[in-house]
């Protein structure tokens, strides 16, 4: 028996604890279950052998109700396969309180979901013991960082390296003679004795990893790569002493010791490649980590101190000399400078800074010398937080790869199977045991499940870090898989295909009243209503007044009129500035305002004149929607503007539809019409005022959000104020798509070819370990191509 503790959203009455009660003791494993209303959970008794969180979960929501989650990643190593991956999906799963766990074969990363507080990870470590595997626990309660896990890696790899240069310096001296011995210079090949001393330590010291590994896997009534290496070489190294036990000295030449060494030998090459290659996978987080500089030079009790930058706080003064790199993310206090942040934006010349103005980690201190006050640090930097995000989305797993999970929990008894009917259909054709089991044992070298685990994650890790070089941050799998099927992109006007600042192009007035009679009076009173707004047509008529030397008046009761305009009072008049909606009186004027924006300024009931507004297309807005419809996709422009001004602009960039004088709050409604008709939508923004609409949408982008809050919310965060990058996130995803499909092919391919000809004598046990061990380097090779992608490639 087990007590879990459930904490519960909504949970607030007695009626409702009742009725969740009523609803648990139904499912399966419940012995009882008593509600705590005051506390917000439930206590549930249940027989660990029977119940599952799953299902408890059902349970709740059928009441009603839904129970709080975390989620927690962790390292996890000892997996070789698509089927060790499996198993250790199973076997954490199998906890309680486990919702379930994913496993990204390629990251070697076990990212679990549990009951809020009731995630036990040194219970998750033990189980994954007993399994055979390793599940590394975080040295405190944050995670290792990115640097620490690349130094583990490398450690790793250094040890794998040597590994495999003790087994070829043994290996090679059999390979020699078989090689002597096929070119019919018998008397070079090695004796007996000699293969027995190389290929034992081969077999059970440096293959003692298979043999553990098969070990825990049978335990476990799993099977998977390392039980199909430990069947074959076995069986080829036990054949060949029972040949030279049976024979003696005339089994010299016709024993298989150097078949099994050369498979291991082979296996344990592919493996080490295939580690390199997934390094190779996660370049775009360390080179983004590797912005970071080790340390700070902080200023403290009057003088300097240089620490390591963990151990920055919030509030601490950082000192940035010429051609240092800024630590921290903060506000300049002190100096004066140009600094470098290309890495992370894109923008190719320095942006001056001065005391006031805000500098991201990782940026370069060009020219002068600034003190920076962190503002954020550690996990809350704007590197590590997009260090997040892309671990994030490389760490999911996409539907495909859980067809492909499905496929792998059969292929290992399958192989086994075809093994054993293939020896006995060679005994049986032949009458010849060695070659039957020669056959049979090329059978089962050259099946690996390895290439199809790692198909899906590494284009997925390769492909999103390619985007992430390029300024395009996907948040997660699911909108990677998303996005290659848009077929219309919707763009909000301001800010995102113009550069959002507008200005005043004309200052119309209209009529002889007390307030307003002239432009620099009507301009006074626009500007003193809006002085507090922060819309960027608001800025724009302050920015104007203050051009002109205008004096503005204070504003009282103040009121924003989302989508309409801004009222408040004036020198003790009503004033209202905005739309034609919200300025109604407009409609009957006499006013020439083209196709601009404009807004309307009134004073109480009277109309006393507008301002008119141009804002122009962002550099390279043209070319984003060339290149989105050289993809096939249809562009659609929304904006608050009037629908003529919206019209024009469209038309500047070749844009069919274009629709004005809709409000942020219809722009949902707008999504989901598109929806409605068949279309699948991306909502481009800026992650603030269009959050309804970016949400409503199948795709939602934030363009230039990479430093705000949108990089933490939206489907995909464009760092770079490029529209351009729009047509490049459609293409990121459906060039890695693409990718996975081509290794999904060549893994099936190669197995449903290999399998055959290694079943009808046409590969000898060490050109299948060969070929199988190169399996996974090709799949491995072909997604690392996607670290040639760029943006440029969405034409």
């Amino acid at each position: 028996m087990l007590e879990l503790q459930l904490p519960v959203k909504g949970l607030r009455d007695v009626d409702g604890a009742s009725a969740l009660e009523r609803s648990l003791a139904l499912a399966p494993g419940v012995r009882q279950a008593t509600a705590d209303v005051s506390a917000r959970r439930v206590m549930v008794a249940v027989d660990e052998r029977e119940a599952h969180a799953l299902a408890l979960a059902d349970a709740v929501a059928e009441a009603g109700f839904e129970v709080e989650t975390e989620q927690r990643m962790f390292p996890v190593e000892g997996m070789h396969c698509a089927n060790c991956a499996a198993l250790v999906e199973k076997t954490l799963a199998s906890a309680p309180g486990v919702l379930g766990a994913d496993v990204n074969l390629a990251l070697e990363k076990a990212t679990v979901t549990a009951f809020s507080g009731s995630l036990a990870p040194e219970s998750l470590a033990e189980r994954l013991d007993g399994a055979g595997y390793v599940l590394r626990l975080p040295p405190s309660s944050d995670s290792a960082t990115p640097e620490q896990r690349s130094a583990q890696t490398q450690q790793r790899l250094d040890g794998e390296r040597r590994l495999v240069a003790v087994s070829s310096v043994l290996t090679l001296p059999m390979v020699i003679g078989m090689a002597f011995q096929a070119f019919g210079y018998e008397e070079l090949h090695l004796m007996p004795a000699a293969e027995v001393l190389l290929a034992t330590p081969i077999q059970f010291l440096i293959g003692a990893r298979f043999y553990r590994a098969a070990w825990q896997a049978l335990r476990a009534r799993a099977a998977n790569m390392d039980v199909l290496v430990v069947l074959g070489t076995t069986a080829a190294y036990f054949y060949s002493w029972y040949l030279l036990l049976v024979l003696g000295e005339a089994a010299d030449g016709e024993l298989y010791f150097e078949a099994s060494a050369v498979i291991i030998t082979l296996v344990l090459v592919g493996k080490h490649m295939e580690s390199r290659a997934k390094r190779a996978t996660t370049d775009a987080i360390r080179k983004l980590m590797a912005l970071r500089p080790p340390k700070a030079r902080l200023r403290r009790n009057g003088g300097e101190v240089e620490v390591p930058v963990a151990q920055v706080a919030v509030g601490d003064v950082a000192l940035v000399r010429p051609g240092e790199r800024v630590p921290v993310d903060g506000e300049v206090i002190e100096g004066a400078s140009e600094v470098d942040e290309s890495l992370l934006t894109g923008e190719v010349l320095p942006v001056a800074k001065r005391a006031g103005d805000r500098v991201t980690g990782g940026s370069v201190n060009t020219v002068g010398h600034l003190q920076v006050c962190a503002s954020a640090v550690g996990a809350d930097s704007t590197l590590a937080r997009i260090a997040r995000l892309v671990e994030q989305a490389q760490s999911g797993k996409a539907r495909v790869q859980r067809l492909v999970d499905r496929v792998s929990g059969f292929f290992v008894p399958v192989v086994i199977a075809i093994a054993l009917v293939t020896f006995a259909a060679w005994l049986l054709a032949t009458g010849n045991f060695e070659a039957a089991l020669i056959a049979a044992v090329s059978v089962l070298v050259i099946a690996c499940p390895c290439a199809l685990g790692l198909a899906t994650p590494t284009a997925i890790m390769t492909g999103t870090g390619a985007a992430a070089r390029a300024g395009i941050l996907i948040r997660d799998v699911d909108t990677l898989e998303r996005a290659p099927r848009i077929t219309t992109v919707v763009f909000d006007k301001t800010g995102t295909l113009t550069a959002g600042r507008p200005q005043v192009t004309a200052v119309l007035p209209l009529g002889d009243g007390r307030i307003a009679p002239d432009e620099a009076d009507l301009l006074r009173v626009a500007a003193s209503a809006q002085q507090v707004s922060e819309h960027p047509l608001a800025r724009a008529v302050v920015a104007a007044a203050e051009t002109r030397a205008i004096e503005l008046l204070p504003v009282r009761d103040f009121r924003n009129h989302v989508g309409l305009g801004v009222s408040g009072r004036v020198a003790g008049e009503d004033v209202r500035v905005g739309n034609a909606a919200f300025v109604p009186e407009a409609v009957a004027a006499h006013l020439d305002v083209g196709e601009q924006t404009v807004s309307w300024v009134a004073v109480g009931e009277t109309l006393r004149g507008a301002l008119t507004f141009a804002d122009a297309p962002r550099g390279g807005a043209r070319e984003a929607v060339e290149r989105l419809r050289a993809l096939d996709i249809r562009v659609v422009v929304l904006s608050g503007d009037a629908p003529e001004a919206v019209r024009r602009f469209a038309d500047e960039l070749g844009i069919d539809d274009a629709r004005g004088g809709v409000r942020p709050q219809d722009k949902a409604a707008v999504v989901r019409e598109l929806a409605n008709a068949g279309e699948r939508v991306a909502m481009v923004g800026d992650g603030v005022n269009d959050a309804p609409a970016l949400a409503a949408a199948d795709v939602g982008i934030a363009i230039g959000g990479g430093t705000d809050l949108a990089m933490e919310t939206a489907g995909v965060t464009l760092m770079r104020p490029q529209p351009a990058l729009v047509a490049g996130t459609v293409a990121a995803s459906r060039v890695t798509f693409r990718k996975i499909k081509q290794n999904l092919f060549w893994a099936f391919f190669y197995n449903v070819l290999g399998l055959p000809m290694a079943a009808l004598g046409f590969l000898s046990p060490a050109l299948a370990g060969a070929a199988m061990a190169f399996s996974s380097v090709c799949v491995v090779g072909n997604s690392l191509l996607l670290r040639r992608w760029k943006p440029a490639e969405a034409s």
